[in-house]
């Protein structure tokens, strides 16, 4: 195990110097960085910048890791592979009490308990201390960041010949009353026949600039190639596929244009449905939220589950076969010259 001899040089003169507990801390992370960069330079064959037969991979930058210790908190570098991947074994048995306590604490949330259990969750763990609130709050954080990740992910790698607009509604506190709230939701069937969602927001149901903003923020991200729009009644989400999708015709029939294959999966609202009320189930758990912001972020982790889900589906929504009955797209891969609409008379749930 190698030392860096000028950093270990300038601690043993703090030490000689009378040095105070982080100069104890910084020797600690220097020691444990060294046994990371030893059991590394193990696994890979050969160690930074060494020529070796025995290489397997190479080093490709580092991640920070946080660890607590009684000295105080000790910032390591972990370092990346270009193939595989690398976790040092003196931070195993922490790792796997993080990754418990992270599961319980986001699945407790994405699940609609209430935080006052959260901690009774985190002590059946066998965490005796509990969680913070700070703690809490740091996890829901880090969830923040997938969602927000989700929420602004590209949408212009495939095709979405149909797409599904539908809403749901919760209880949420606005400027201090207790109002209606719409959880707008798209999801959309791609050129090759899978299944994805792609986004939700949170708002008025009845406000056209709404709807409008948010099938803009749709096609800003990259949406393109739709043929279909299969909507729910609502005025303004109408007026807003008609200002945003082309020259989208409302038609009740408008199914009937399309592969005999797709109808049954374009006249049924089943899907939609099934999607509201899983979500309603896990929303129903809090009943009033404290603002758009806490209904955002549950409601896309749950559908951020159910899109992970149709990723992993054994069979496609739609077959890839009959998928290629449908007309091609804009030369520009926008929309086509038509883009029709079938309006269903959905009952919110």
């Amino acid at each position: 195990m190698a030392l860096d001899q000028s950093a270990l040089s300038e601690l043993l003169d703090a030490l000689r110097a009378g040095g105070d507990l982080d100069v104890v801390r910084e020797a600690l992370a220097l020691v444990l960085q060294a046994l990371i960069e030893a059991e590394a330079a193990q696994q890979i064959g050969a160690g930074r910048y060494e020529r070796s037969a025995t290489r397997t991979t190479h080093r490709n930058g580092s991640r920070t890791r946080l660890l607590s210790t009684k000295a105080g908190d000790v910032e390591l570098k972990i370092p990346k592979l270009r193939e595989g991947s690398f976790f040092p074994s003196l931070l195993e048995p922490r790792r796997r009490i993080d990754r418990a306590v992270l599961a319980v604490v986001m699945e407790a949330y994405v699940h609609g308990t209430s935080t006052r259990k959260v901690d009774d969750l985190v002590k059946a763990l066998g965490v005796d201390a509990g969680i913070s609130k700070s703690e809490v709050s740091r996890i829901c954080g880090e969830l923040d960041a997938e969602v927000a990740a989700f929420r602004s992910r590209p949408l212009s790698h495939i095709a979405f010949p149909y797409v599904f607009l539908d809403a749901t509604y919760v209880k949420a506190r606005v400027d201090s009353r207790l109002v209606s709230r719409a959880v707008v939701i798209a999801t959309g069937v791609t050129a090759d026949g899978g299944r994805e969602v792609l986004g939700c927001e949170v708002g008025d149901s009845e406000d056209g600039a709404f709807w409008t903003a948010f099938l803009r923020s749709l096609k800003a991200r990259g949406l393109g190639g739709v043929q279909l729009v299969v909507s729910d009644a609502h005025t303004g989400l109408k007026q807003a596929i008609a200002a945003v999708l082309a020259e989208a015709n409302e038609d009740l029939t408008a199914f009937r244009h399309f592969p005999v294959a797709h109808w049954r999966k374009l006249w049924s609202t089943n899907p939609l449905e099934r999607l509201n009320k899983e979500l309603k189930r896990r929303t129903n758990v809090v009943g009033i939220f404290p603002d758009d912001a806490a209904v955002t972020r549950l409601a896309t982790a749950v559908l951020i589950e159910t899109h992970d889900e149709w990723q992993i589906a054994d069979r496609r929504y739609l077959s890839e076969g009959s998928m290629a009955l449908l007309g091609p797209i804009s030369d520009d891969g926008g929309q086509p010259k038509e883009v029709r609409r079938a309006t269903a008379e959905l009952v919110a749930t």
